[in-house]
């Protein structure tokens, strides 16, 4: 826990320098908690559950891993908008919501966090490699999606309701001092 607070920490403050710099930076900026722009990712998630069924349905199953990924990466981002966080990188969004269930702040499964993941060793592959290896190879019909279809669409619908469990409790969400200070 102690490492994951300390990588965290050294993003914000980073963060923040390269923005006083008149960089864009790179990792978690703190801004005003924004309860419309949470609402807008959950939306956008439905939406992109609902693009799902269409690809299904027309053959387009290379383009399913892409929107599996994004669905839960865009609760992610409702997530982060609920406690005031900007983010430019799936490493750290990860990463704190990964901090923020450790310290029980919210109540989000580690399977949504860990799809989210980059990982770096060959051997663990993340969501992020899935939809990688189907937007990038030649093939059109892929088997390992037409097999794990149902299990991840209910995947992605136990994200939103997750997701929206969060950003629609009347709970305010702040993001624990010690991060950036």
């Amino acid at each position: 826990m102690t490492e994951i607070k300390d990588k965290l920490k050294e993003c914000f403050k980073l963060s923040e320098q390269q923005e006083k710099s008149g960089i864009k930076h790179k990792g978690l900026l703190i801004k005003i908690p924004n309860q419309k722009e949470a609402e807008g990712y959950i939306e956008k998630s439905k939406r992109e559950l609902e693009l799902c069924s269409i690809y299904k349905e027309r053959g387009f199953d290379y383009k399913l891993p892409e929107e599996w990924f994004y669905i839960l990466y865009y609760c992610a981002l409702a997530i982060l908008a609920k406690f005031g966080i900007e983010t430019r990188s799936q490493k750290y969004t990860a990463l704190f919501l990964e901090y923020a269930r450790q310290k029980e702040i919210i109540d989000y499964e580690e399977e949504l966090i860990q799809r989210i993941t980059v990982h770096i060793k060959k051997e663990e592959v993340s969501d992020v490699d899935k939809r990688e290896e189907a937007r990038y190879s030649s093939l059109i019909k892929l088997e390992k999606i037409e097999e794990e279809y149902e299990k991840t669409m209910q995947l992605c619908r136990s994200a939103i309701s997750q997701a929206e469990e969060i950003i629609f409790s009347n709970k305010e969400f702040k993001i624990p001092e010690g991060l950036f200070n």
